[in-house]
């Protein structure tokens, strides 16, 4: 039995590579072998959102707090609140965050393949975000 003590994990900033916008990132858990699933809790301050990506075995998004905003690519931007549950396909490009004037939270679950559990794209630009923001 392994239990993480609320608080006892520091959190981080999203990366700017990967993030625009004002990002936290709390870690849940990362599975110990031969499991491969990790979670985290992520986030978003308004107008927040990550970059483009995908999953190699895909991504379940569970929204806890605030409204935010998901896209796969070529579809349209869909609103997402609190209660929400999200799931993303292996290999699905898409992307998530906060609307443009609230914060949103979700906890992302996602397994890793091959040593890791997401390959990151180009950044949403300020057009496609605008799109309904």
């Amino acid at each position: 039995m392994d239990i993480k003590r609320s608080g006892s994990q520091p959190s981080a900033k999203g990366p700017t590579e990967y993030f625009t916008g004002t990002v936290r990132i709390d870690p849940l858990f990362e599975a110990h072998e031969p499991a491969r699933t990790s979670g985290a809790s992520v986030t978003f301050e308004p107008g927040a959102r990550t970059a483009w990506h995908t999953h190699p075995l895909g991504q379940t998004l569970i929204v806890t707090a605030g409204c935010g905003l998901v896209q796969r690519w070529g579809g349209p931007i869909e609103e997402i609140r609190s209660g929400d549950t999200i799931w993303f396909e292996p290999g699905e490009k898409h992307w998530h965050g906060a609307t443009s004037t609230t914060a949103m939270t979700h906890i992302a679950i996602q397994e890793w393949l091959d040593g890791k559990p997401v390959d990151w794209l180009e950044k949403v630009s300020h057009e496609q975000y605008g799109e309904i923001s």
